[in-house]
């Protein structure tokens, strides 16, 4: 298991109050041995005029997911993670419902991480592959 025993969905819930991920709405809903998984409802606050999930909106999930994993593998202590660059795919429109986002790493180094975060629509079906690129930065 990559992330640390202690974890739980409580902690990476309340990370975000009073921010954007409380806003829209994302929740924590699992906690893998190499992932986590979060959903974001499909409503007035994600979509936009065409009635469409707003690829923004997609973008804050990943980056929700990607952030706070990379967060979760490093000392609070002497580090902590910004995002450096992120892109997405979108694939398949989403008009109701829920989506589903799940993140894995693809690389932990000392000074970058880059993770994976695949969103899923209700039906499973692949909705956004985007990919995040995390500084670590050491505390001064």
């Amino acid at each position: 298991m990559i992330f640390p025993a202690n974890l739980t969905l409580d902690t990476l819930n309340n990370l975000g109050k009073g921010s954007m991920t409380d806003f829209l709405d994302i929740k924590f809903t699992k906690i893998g041995e190499d992932y986590l998984e979060a959903t974001m409802p499909v409503d007035s606050r994600t979509k936009q005029p065409l009635g469409l999930l707003h690829g923004g909106a997609n973008i804050v999930l990943a980056e929700t997911l990607g952030s706070v994993a990379a967060t979760c593998l490093v000392d609070h202590q002497k580090q902590y993670c910004v995002g450096l660059e992120i892109n997405a795919n979108h694939l398949k429109s989403v008009k109701a419902g829920y989506v589903t986002g799940i993140t894995k790493p693809i690389h932990i180094g000392k000074k970058t991480q880059v993770w994976e975060i695949k969103i899923y629509t209700d039906q499973k079906e692949l909705s956004c592959i985007s990919r995040i690129t995390m500084a670590v930065i050491d505390k001064k």
